[in-house]
């Protein structure tokens, strides 16, 4: 049984929900955002809050609902304030900048990375080495954010690479003579 599902999700003022044909759509300060509830999950509007029930007892229905409750709640916090990732670019002569509608990122490789910046994300350089990427969908963000990473990660010896702000790389002992 979900004891997710359990707990209701309120809704701060300025923060609109609406759900018709089964697509629950999220509307606030930041945008508007909108989601396919799956036929086997109830979703219920009380005043500001948002209750969530399995249509059945079967545990796929339970688990369902759960989730699409952590779904919806991440959809009101990201139109409410919004979701960020903080990477930090560790290496000599790596560095980051916004260009229009992509990201220059020189790596250490014989050719600079141009990484276009999808639609509905806001990527920011408040230095050469720090990369701020926004949004109000919180998958899409950390979605951007690990394609990023990916291009450099960190690797154990030297620590060097694209990593999270708040990621601690394991280092290892180099080979002794």
């Amino acid at each position: 049984m979900s004891r997710i599902a359990n707990n209701p999700v309120t809704l701060p003022s300025g923060v609109e929900f609406n759900i018709a044909g089964g697509i629950a759509s999220v509307k606030g300060p930041k945008g508007e955002i909108s989601h396919k509830v799956h036929e086997l999950v109830e979703v219920k509007k009380d005043d500001n809050t948002l209750k969530f029930s399995a249509k059945d007892e079967s545990t796929s229905a339970k688990a369902l609902s759960g989730t699409t409750r952590a779904i919806l709640n991440n959809m009101v916090t990201g139109v409410n304030t919004g979701f960020e990732k903080k990477l930090t670019i560790i290496g000599v002569g790596y560095r980051a900048a916004v260009q229009g509608k992509s990201l220059n990122l020189t790596l250490g490789f014989s050719h600079p990375v141009n990484y276009p910046i999808p639609a509905g994300i806001t990527i920011e350089t408040p230095s050469q080495t720090e990369v701020v990427v926004k949004g109000i969908d919180k998958q899409r963000v950390g979605q951007v954010a690990s394609e990023i990473r990916a291009y450099r990660p960190p690797e154990p010896y030297k620590g060097k690479g694209v990593r999270y702000t708040d990621e601690h790389v394991v280092r290892k002992e180099a080979k002794k003579k």
